[in-house]
């Protein structure tokens, strides 16, 4: 039986080792402003399971960032990671199988005024370390 993980759980600290320079999280709190860039992961409904062990996760990420340039920027390099580092890793819980794109990063509006968002959408397919 497929066991449900949490992805967000799983790609934060691996996205924190990766940037350090950014807060990676998968909440925003009132202070996003003054943490940029920050990388936003967040599981969107979706996805779907084999039957046996292996689960597709659909996954949102979001890059927050002073300028248009530096939320492009950080992006192309998460979204790198995401379809070419990412694939085969193992954390003590979970194995990161095969990764894929699912929507290109693009300019995603946002309220606030003062950074630009720029996000993508992701399909990850992972099983619980057995």
């Amino acid at each position: 039986m497929t066991a449900i993980l949490d992805i967000e759980a799983e790609l934060i600290p691996r996205g924190q080792a990766r940037f350090p320079a950014a807060v990676v999280r998968d909440e925003l709190d009132n202070n996003l402003v003054n943490e940029l860039p920050t990388i936003q992961f967040e599981q969107i409904p979706g996805g779907g399971d084999d039957g046996a062990k292996l689960a597709r996760m659909l996954v949102d990420m979001n890059v927050y960032a002073a300028t248009r340039a530096e939320a492009f920027t950080l992006a192309r390099v998460v979204h790198d990671w995401i379809t070419r580092e990412l694939r085969g890793s193992t954390s003590p819980t979970a194995v990161i199988g095969r990764t894929g794109c699912l929507a290109l990063p693009a300019i995603r509006p946002y309220e606030n005024t003062g950074l630009r968002r720029v996000g993508g959408t992701y399909e990850i397919y992972c099983h619980p370390v057995s």
